[in-house]
């Protein structure tokens, strides 16, 4: 009986040593399966590349960004030198000048005589502030609040839950006009404005991937080696999930151009500075006059950055979606999607 018993002991302890063993492997795959999750994005960037119709959604985002560094330059040069930019110099006598080349005005001018083109660069340059700043506002609280209510639950995920429900409430607009008024009207205001009010559709999309992650081996693995919350958080479900805020980006971004375009031709955004709200806004009186070009400009530049972003924006969610890629490969699960727990 004793021996038998003594068997037993070394049977227990065996199993024990076992479980730490596979939780070990388990915890060593998961890294590895994080790893692979945040070189997502940089194969799907090459996958991207390889569709001709994404590839030149990327080129034009390419020259929208050169053309907003440039009339950043521009900015900020004539500004440290205390002088007036050429894009805010106005001659009455080249007032309503049509597009020409041989004239020098490729777009034309409006109403004071100021080049249309270059006012149109300028508009690049407040779009991608708009849309770069309000991102870094919105992403990281949709992120960090969707983290904390999908992986605790409980009374933390129902304040989360109240509060993005209480926000999603009140007309977007009307919050976002709200804000900026108390923050006070210019680029500042609009980018608070927008960022306080548009992180709710991507908290909701992170908080329900995360109630998916909590459960999965690699989460439990990584907790029997003795992982705490943060790291099990932001070191093992956010590479997993972090292709959606990708995704997000690249959708978000027109709508918070569009956004600053209305909030700007209301007369509540950009101030001082050209915008493409306010050149709209300026452009619809002098339609009657028969001066169509900067409106016929500035349409087709909002329709061809918008248009940019969401066809890249639809590529990058297919080459990030594990779903899709398993469909391509013939039905074959994603690499690293079993184990790693890679967000469908």
């Amino acid at each position: 009986m004793r021996r038998r018993g003594g068997r037993g002991g070394r049977g227990a302890a065996g199993g024990r040593g076992s479980t730490m063993a596979d939780a070990t492997q388990d915890g060593e795959r998961t890294a590895t399966g994080a790893a692979n999750a945040a070189a997502r994005p940089a194969g799907a960037m090459r996958t991207i590349w390889r569709r001709p119709l994404a590839r030149a959604g990327l080129v034009a985002i390419a020259v929208y960004a050169a053309a907003a560094v440039y009339g950043e330059a521009v900015y900020r040069w004539h500004r440290a030198a205390d002088r007036t930019p050429p894009y805010q110099r106005g001659a009455l006598e080249e007032a309503y000048r049509a597009p020409s080349l041989a004239g020098g005005h490729w777009l034309g001018t409006d109403g004071l005589g100021r080049d249309v083109a270059r006012r149109l660069v300028q508009g690049a340059r407040a779009a991608f502030h708009v849309g770069i700043v309000t991102s870094l506002i919105a992403i990281p609280i949709g992120v960090v609040l969707g983290l904390l209510g999908g992986y605790f639950g409980g009374r933390v995920d129902d304040a989360v839950v109240w509060l993005y429900t209480t926000v999603a409430s009140v007309p977007g607009l009307l919050l976002a006009l709200s804000i900026a008024m108390v923050v006070g009207r210019g680029l500042a205001g609009v980018c608070w404005g927008i960022g306080l009010t548009t992180w709710v559709g991507l908290c909701r999309l992170i908080r329900g991937e995360t109630m998916k992650h909590r459960g999965r081996e690699y989460v439990l693995a990584a907790r029997v080696i003795g992982a705490g919350h943060g790291r099990i958080l932001f070191r093992h479900i956010l590479p997993n999930v972090a292709h959606l805020a990708i995704v997000v980006f690249t959708l978000r971004f027109p709508a918070s151009v569009g956004t600053e375009v209305f909030m700007s031709f209301l007369g509540v955004g950009v101030q001082g500075e050209p915008s493409w709200g306010t050149m709209i806004q300026s452009a619809r009186m002098r339609l009657w006059h028969g001066a169509w070009w900067e409106m016929t400009a500035v349409t087709v530049a909002i329709f061809g950055l918008v248009l940019a972003f969401h066809v890249v924006g639809d590529a990058l969610r297919d080459a990030l979606d594990p779903r899709t890629q398993a469909a391509l490969a013939g039905g074959r699960p994603a690499r690293g999607a079993g184990t790693a727990g890679a967000a469908s």
